[in-house]
């Protein structure tokens, strides 16, 4: 029986994505400082179809990533294309070919067909809220975990339902000041480091969460 984990990278001050986003700055001001650490890995750039990156500890926590995942959930927001009804021709941000090679359960007040891309991964939009996609994800993964890939609204609300098993963050050495925060409208989650990994560019913290 698989798990439900999440896998964010944040800053120390608890954001997931800085001010200001938008479609031309998904990740708000200074979002992309968070995932520095992982673009520089080999494991990044073989995922990505180049060559190059170093191989550290860093890399081997890129690579545990996304392994025994048999399907994601995410929000809209994640997904992108705005708010209100489809714009269908959005078909999110990753290009013909997202990384997430399995089913995807997108939240959203609006019904959308399913959107299958290359390489696996296919785009099912949910209405019926947190409960009910992660039902449809563990279905898809069967024996594999489910991912909540995020972003922190949605992560907060499994968290809130006591529908997450753990927790993988990876704490930048960045302030942020504002934007998409982590652990809000949570409760008191108990959550106990089972793992620590440190390097110059990150901290790993993963963490399993108590019922």
């Amino acid at each position: 029986m698989g798990i439900v984990t999440s896998n964010l990278s944040v800053s120390v001050d608890g954001y997931v994505a800085g001010p200001d986003q938008s479609p031309e700055n998904p990740l708000g001001v200074g979002g992309e400082r968070l995932h520095e650490w992982m673009v520089v890995t080999r494991e990044f750039q073989s995922q990505h179809g180049q060559s190059g990156g170093e191989h550290t500890a860093d890399s081997e926590i890129a690579a545990r990533m996304g392994s025994g995942v048999g399907a994601h959930v995410m929000g809209r927001k994640m997904f992108g294309g705005g708010d209100g009804p489809w714009d269908t021709t959005w078909r999110g941000w990753w290009g013909d070919e997202p990384p997430f090679h399995a089913p995807v359960f997108v939240l959203s007040h609006h019904e959308r067909a399913p959107l299958e891309m290359a390489g696996g991964t296919t785009f099912h939009f949910v209405t019926g809220g947190v409960e009910a996609a992660l039902a449809r994800a563990k279905e898809a993964a069967g024996d594999a975990n489910v991912q909540v890939a995020g972003g922190a609204s949605t992560v907060n609300q499994y968290l809130a339902a006591g529908l997450l098993d753990e927790l993988f963050l990876h704490v930048a050495p960045v302030v942020l000041g504002g934007g998409e925060r982590l652990f809000v409208g949570v409760g008191d989650p108990t959550l106990t480091p089972v793992e620590v990994v440190g390097s110059p560019t990150v901290t790993h913290v993963r963490y399993r969460i108590g019922r």
